[in-house]
């Protein structure tokens, strides 16, 4: 759901988070989840193949955001459950991960309260083991790291020992700003998005502040390469996306389109080409700060009407 945005400023200081929720199909239960989310929400990506959703929520106002976060996930712990869950993204819980972000110049120490507030509410209200991660835990640890050693090698920050029989675990963090953008390939060579995934993605000695991931989008007939841009200083959302052109280019295989998952920061889409923009059918509009601008503007009357999702 793409929703209008001027071509506005940047604002001095905007609360986001991306609320990731492992449905992805059924419009009634999207429907749902965005009407609880009132005027915070921004931007609602759906995904069938992933079986999942992300709910881009942001405001200038200060308690917006968390409390729009609190609604939406409400929601979706009363309407949902992991039985039979068959996307291929991996997941822990229905409450996948809920990242709080302070756009600068909003001081970091604002998103780490908020996401440790949010964990001690949620463990508390829907009795859900919760791990942190990024700047909201203490040790530091990564969310790959969170998805790796729960329950294994890590106990819960917040709640029950052991996951929830319906909802699962959730991952609460606070991080700097970062892109996650898709690349769909012009076939279904999933070997060939994996090699190309590996090649690109930081831990395999690519690019920094790059993961990568590949899967099968099976509704499409098309691969898919899914990279999350964790640190936007070192590797930019051009740099990483033609560098996966590329590396399919040398191959044989091209680009089918390149898919913005949520929105992104204003300064990063500033730093790209507007050559490169037209190529990947992005647009400057696609700014957190700009569509919580309107949004706040709206005032409390404009609802989000639920609508339906991006489709992969």
């Amino acid at each position: 759901m793409r929703l209008s945005a001027p071509s506005g400023r940047s604002l001095s200081r905007v609360l986001e988070t991306a609320v990731n929720i492992s449905e992805g199909r059924d419009p009634r239960v999207l429907g749902a989840l965005s009407a609880a989310c009132g005027r915070a929400l921004l931007d609602r990506h759906d995904d069938a193949d992933h079986h999942r959703s992300v709910f881009t929520l942001a405001s200038t106002e200060p308690g917006v955001t968390e409390a729009s976060a609190r609604r939406l996930v409400s929601v979706a712990a009363e309407d949902l459950s992991l039985d039979e869950h068959d996307g291929v993204h991996p997941r822990l819980g229905v409450v996948d991960v809920v990242p709080f972000v302070a756009l600068t110049p909003t001081m970091p120490d604002v998103a780490v309260a908020a996401a440790r507030a949010f964990a001690k509410w949620f463990a508390s209200t829907w009795q859900v083991p919760v791990f942190l991660y990024g700047d909201a835990d203490p040790g530091g640890r990564t969310l790959p790291d969170a998805r790796r050693e729960a329950f294994v090698h890590r106990a819960p920050d917040e709640g029950p020992a052991a996951p929830h029989h319906r909802l699962g675990a959730t991952a609460v963090g606070a991080r700097a700003p970062l892109v996650a953008v898709n690349v769909e390939l012009d076939g279904d060579d999933l070997d060939l998005a994996r090699l190309v995934a590996r090649e690109v993605r930081e831990r395999d000695g690519g690019l920094e502040g790059v993961r990568a991931l590949a899967f099968p989008l099976t509704s499409a007939g098309h691969a898919q390469v899914s990279m999350n841009l964790v640190d936007l200083r070192a590797t930019g959302l051009e740099r990483a996306c033609l560098e996966v052109r590329d590396r399919l280019a040398v191959r044989g295989a091209h680009v089918r389109r390149v898919e913005l998952v949520g929105l992104a920061p204003a300064a990063e889409l500033a730093r790209c080409s507007e050559a490169f923009l037209t190529w990947a059918g992005i647009s400057r509009e696609d700014a957190i700060e700009a569509r919580a601008a309107r949004a706040d503007a709206a005032g409390p009357s404009a609802s989000r009407a639920a609508g339906p999702g991006r489709q992969a």
